[in-house]
């Protein structure tokens, strides 16, 4: 049976197979932000204010289906590495079907306090017609975005990584196409571009149920799924990291907008959409790159290659810190650039959002160093130490630097906030790299 992630890899080779995975991540935030620019370009700034206002409630599933499909990835790659081909199969399917039932409640149950939850998150009277529309369609895809998350992380641990980019592309192309025909041709406002969205859900949830149930010679399709409750609570408790980061950037996106609507109103809320799909765009090359070697070092974790562990892990390093300092120029240089695609330079949402991103920047130096931290001890099945680690990047420590730095620079404080939570992050990250490099044997010489 040939497994791509049993081979010795060097510089060259974990590139080559983390590299679709890493596409893929920044083609998905590139055609989330399809839907801010259709809407801020034909329906107008207050209905892309409404976007960032909902976007908790999309977050939520993104955070429970991430953790299922990291969590789960590991177990599985780790059932894999120990030729437990049949168990991972059987963990695979039961994975699977817990989303699908997750993906059904959060739907059912999100239509019934539809207009409450709105209200919670702090739309105004301007704003509420505007998320009532674009939030009731995401629910109803709520199911399919489930999926869309499981099936590309699984077509990575399946080893076919080329799959999942595949079905990705098309899936935003899909979206991107369908965002001008509903918004621009036939104006269906903020309602169309949920479509669009949804739309683009549907290609990948559709394609994996169809290659992991007629596919039968890979490493990984549907069986009778096998109910188990310690692969169950050590999914969640692996991918408990990702699911608190995305939980906590749901929370922060909330107090971002609580904040700003404060000091900017509106406006301000529109900006800090700006900067937020900037960030996403920017950081999803460190998502799409952790997410891409985890399979790999949960592979050689689960054989006890430590050699090999060894020598991903520097290579990692090295990648990430050379790609932080890339990222950071890139955003410095294009920021306008960035900005101008949502609006017009000389505008008050354009001032803001330029103004605040320069500060907001910062943060990329040391974003890649806490994501991937947190997702190789995911893929080590240390929920733990992941979950701390992200507890205090994405949570604790922004939350904080929120409540306290505005009180002493105003607005500057908001857009420093980020910056200085993953400065934090950065050291504590460092310190349990530190700590655990024996334990898991990824930073000891070479025999």
């Amino acid at each position: 049976m040939n497994n791509h992630l049993s081979q010795n890899f060097n510089l060259y080779s974990l590139v080559k197979f983390t590299l679709p995975t890493t596409i893929m991540l920044v083609f998905i935030s590139l055609y989330q932000m399809v839907d801010g620019v259709f809407v801020a370009n034909f329906v107008g700034e207050l209905a892309l204010s409404a976007l960032n206002i909902i976007y908790p409630v999309p977050s939520i599933i993104l955070a429970v289906s991430i953790m299922l499909a990291t969590g789960g990835s590991a177990i599985i790659a780790k059932n894999m590495g120990e030729q437990k081909y049949r168990e991972a199969r059987e963990n695979f399917s039961f994975i699977l079907l817990t989303g699908f039932l997750f993906g059904m409640l959060f739907m059912i149950f999100g239509i019934l306090f539809l207009e409450e939850t709105i209200l919670l998150l702090g739309a105004t009277p301007k704003l509420y017609s505007y998320c009532y529309q674009y939030l009731l369609i995401l629910l109803l895809s709520a199911p399919l975005a489930v999926f869309q998350l499981l099936f590309q992380t699984f077509f990575v641990t399946a080893g076919k990584p080329h799959l999942g980019l595949a079905m990705t592309l098309i899936g935003g192309c899909v979206n991107i196409v369908f965002d001008y025909i509903f918004i621009a041709i036939f104006h269906l406002g903020v309602t169309g571009a949920a479509i669009a969205t949804s739309m683009g859900y549907a290609v990948p949830a559709i394609s994996g149920l169809i290659y992991f149930s007629w596919n039968r010679k890979g490493t990984l399709y549907f069986v009778r799924p096998v109910f188990r409750k310690k692969v169950l609570l050590c999914s969640c408790t692996n991918g408990a990291s990702e699911m608190v980061n995305n939980i906590a950037v749901s929370i922060t996106t909330f107090l971002f907008n609580i904040l700003i609507l404060a000091y900017a109103g509106e406006a301000g809320v529109a900006a800090v959409t700006v900067v937020l799909y900037a960030q996403f765009l920017m950081t999803s090359v460190f998502m799409g790159f952790s997410s891409g070697i985890a399979p790999i070092i949960s592979y050689n974790y689960g054989r006890q290659d430590h050699r090999q562990l060894q020598t991903v892990f520097q290579i990692s390093i090295s990648l990430i810190t050379v790609l932080s300092i890339f990222v950071f120029a890139i955003a410095e240089l294009l920021a306008p650039w960035v900005i101008r695609v949502f609006s017009s330079p000389g505008s008050e949402v354009f001032r803001i959002a330029l103004h605040g991103f320069r500060l907001f920047s910062l943060s990329f130096l040391f974003t890649g160093i806490n994501i991937f931290s947190s997702a190789m001890f995911t893929a080590f099945s240390d929920g733990k130490v992941s979950a701390i680690l992200s507890f205090l990047r994405t949570f604790v420590f922004l939350v904080l630097c929120l409540l306290i730095l505005p009180v002493f620079i105003d607005i500057d404080g908001i857009w420093i906030a980020v910056p200085a939570a993953e400065a934090l992050a950065f050291l504590v990250s460092v310190c349990y790299l530190a700590i655990h490099r024996k334990t898991y044997h990824y930073m000891e010489s070479k025999k």
